[in-house]
């Protein structure tokens, strides 16, 4: 069964060690559908810091109510590299944060997740490794174009062929290797139409300047898509 992205926003992060925040965003990645990271908000915890949990963490997805576990210590998560919260993941960041965990990055490999098609499922080592520093002069580099926030995303148009169809309203998530499969579309007007599911393979592509999800589809086809069915999505 698919996990809808939508209903996990704001559930509980419990580390090994006591509780961590709350899940704020995703980042996914729009070529391979992945998603790399959950954005958590560690609240009063760590005030000021964003913090990404890669699906790594999780050991596969393991929800006790509203509760996410994470194979991590809460000194672990605090240790871990900060980001700036109004800036764009870098690739240079990505490869900070894989050395500290201990984890081969996804880029290296043709599976979706590096050489594996799965997150790793169990626990990053208790003892960091020793980070590789980076040059002074180095260049920094330019953040990820593939990857992308899902609260962004959500809401943008969707542009079939021949005119706008509707609008974003959900992703649909494989919970054992945390690809999005389906997303979920809102038809029509934002009141009265009514909520399909389209499989990502249908994108062409996102235009972050316009805010809008080109789909090879004609309206007509995206109309007549199966329906959302809320009481089969994964609580």
């Amino acid at each position: 069964m698919l996990q809808s992205i939508k209903q996990i926003y704001r559930n509980k992060l419990g580390a090994t060690d006591g509780e961590i925040g709350q899940v704020n965003d995703f980042y996914f990645d729009d070529k391979s559908w992945a998603v790399r990271y959950v954005v958590a908000d560690t609240g009063t915890w760590l005030p000021g810091r964003q913090v990404l949990i890669s699906p790594r963490a999780f050991g596969g997805f393991h929800q006790a109510g509203k509760v996410l576990s994470v194979n991590l210590t809460r000194k672990q998560i605090e240790g871990s590299p900060a980001i700036e919260s109004h800036k764009p993941v870098s690739r240079q960041y990505e490869e900070e944060y894989h050395r500290y965990y201990g984890w081969p990055f996804y880029w290296d490999g043709e599976g979706l997740w590096g050489r594996s098609e799965y997150p790793i499922l169990s626990a990053p080592p208790k003892t960091m490794p020793h980070q590789e520093t980076v040059a002074a002069n180095q260049k920094p580099e330019h953040a990820d174009a593939h990857l992308r926030s899902a609260q962004a995303v959500q809401g943008y148009s969707i542009k079939a062929s021949d005119g706008i169809a509707g609008h974003v309203r959900d992703f649909m998530m494989d919970p054992k290797n945390w690809a999005i499969c389906q997303l979920v579309i809102k038809t029509g007007n934002r009141f009265t139409g009514k909520e399909v599911q389209i499989p990502v393979g249908k994108v062409d592509r996102i235009s972050y300047e316009d805010s809008t999800v080109f789909v090879n589809l004609t309206m007509e086809a995206i109309e007549r898509s199966s329906a959302h069915d809320v009481t089969r999505v994964a609580a």
